[in-house]
């Protein structure tokens, strides 16, 4: 065995597959170009199996609309006001009805004066995908601007907050607000599982909950539920979107499937983008998981 060789044996322990895998999976690659070939619209996908390091990128730097998906960007930034010890997670908040906002979540509903706290903020935040919440948390956070200085010290240039932002109008005019890369908000998702953002505590909370969402109907129906997973939808008019770290029984796996300019605009369970997006999470269980003998019942009874 060469020197070298020899080498990077030792090193294996300390340096991600990732590192070693300079190309995408052909077969991979393949069958997920395949899916999105036939998607009435622009589809982004990144994979990535977070011990082999194997990978797949159709359209992966391509900025999409996050919608909800924001809500990521938006906890890490309310963590690192609570990790420096600016905000408690138990502080008490007091909601004012003047916050409120339409759209998803429940706390639209709360009485004006009710006492909560922060926790319950980022809860429903990333469960419900709350917008009242999620407005509170970003002014928390200390604002748009702040979370995308965050951001750009994690390494993500694309990723960002654009509502309520100043300077970032255009963009919000174009993307919404917010605006990421599947393979940046992928990469976002694993850097908290693997307790890489923040500090590992506030990533730990972080990850448990992304663990709890109530939106489940589309790529996580594909996944068994006994197997744990990560996730976060966003779903506007024209982009229906989904990033998901699965902690499958032979290694973890983490994907974005992102879209926009899309034909269907349909607010139905078999819309298109939907369709796809529980397509490749199909594919991708079946990849990674092939001796698996589940399969899914989603939409095939009354549940």
């Amino acid at each position: 065995m060469q020197k070298t060789s020899l080498f990077v044996l030792l090193l294996l322990p300390f340096i991600t597959f990732a590192q070693l895998k300079k190309k995408p999976d052909a077969r991979l690659q393949q069958g997920l170009q395949q899916i999105a070939d036939n998607f009435k619209g622009t589809a982004g996908i990144y994979v990535q199996h977070l011990q082999t390091g194997e990978w797949a990128s159709i359209n992966g730097d391509t900025i999409f609309p996050t919608a909800s998906i924001v809500k990521i960007p938006l906890l890490v930034g309310l963590f690192n006001k609570i990790d420096k010890g600016e905000l408690g997670y138990h502080q008490s908040m007091v909601y004012r009805d003047s916050s409120r906002y339409g759209g998803s979540g429940l706390m639209q509903f709360f009485k004006d004066s009710s006492v909560t706290e922060v926790s319950v903020l980022a809860a429903l935040m990333m469960a419900y995908s709350d917008n009242t919440t999620s407005l509170l948390n970003q002014q928390l956070a200390g604002g748009g601007a702040a979370i995308n200085q965050l951001l750009e010290q994690y390494g993500l240039k694309d990723t960002r907050v654009n509502s309520r932002t100043p300077g970032r109008e255009d963009n919000r005019k174009i993307y919404g607000w917010g605006q990421t890369t599947p393979r940046e908000m992928a990469t976002l998702l694993a850097k908290i599982s693997r307790g890489e953002v923040i500090s590992r505590a506030a990533s730990e909370r972080m990850y448990r909950l992304m663990t709890k969402g109530y939106y489940d109907e589309q790529a996580l129906t594909q996944i068994p539920p006994y197997v744990q997973a990560a996730a976060k939808t966003g779903s506007i008019d024209e982009s229906r979107s989904e990033v998901v770290l699965v902690n499958a029984p032979h290694g973890d796996y983490v994907f974005y499937v992102g879209t926009k300019n899309i034909k269907d605009q349909r607010w139905d369970a078999d819309n298109e983008a939907v369709e796809m997006i529980r397509t490749i999470s199909a594919y991708l269980w079946k990849h990674f998981e092939p001796k698996s003998t589940w399969t899914p019942v989603f939409r095939k009874d009354k549940f």
